[in-house]
């Protein structure tokens, strides 16, 4: 029962995406494509007066509906935190809002956004990147 709940919220976020959209000229973006299954994730942070708390947040892309209702979830999440509390968000957090249990490759469309937002601010601000990341910043992410 439980589940199906989480299933209702997930499809909700697909249907209805929090943060959709893209900013102009934002202080930290970052692009990345999940190779397993296609699924495209950008995403751009506006900064508030400080330069450390996140303002505004947006994503745009395409893919299943776990990737997209994750990233969606995020949006909701780092609203309102700084790069540093973003940068040391534990994927377990995430994936804990998803709420159902994740094959391998679902749970790397469920990270997709996580991974982005974090290289995105690795950019702008230097925030360390977890180790499963590490490198990732060096890539063209496209």
């Amino acid at each position: 029962m439980a589940e199906d709940l989480y299933r209702e919220v997930i499809l909700d976020h697909y249907k209805n995406p929090r943060g959709h959209g893209v900013i102009e000229d934002p202080d930290a973006q970052a692009e990345g494509v999940n190779p397993l299954c296609g699924d495209e994730v950008s995403i751009y942070v506006q900064f508030g007066e400080d330069g450390e708390t996140v303002d505004e947040v947006k994503f745009s892309g395409r893919g299943c509906a776990i990737s997209q209702a994750s990233t969606s979830m995020l949006m909701e999440m780092v609203k309102g935190k700084t790069a540093r509390e973003i940068a040391e968000l534990p994927k377990e957090q995430l994936l804990e809002e998803v709420g159902i249990p994740l094959t391998p490759i679902r749970l790397k469309c469920a990270l997709l956004g996580l991974g982005v937002l974090k290289v995105a601010l690795h950019r702008a601000k230097g925030t360390p990147l977890p180790q499963e990341w590490a490198g990732l910043d060096e890539l063209e992410l496209s």
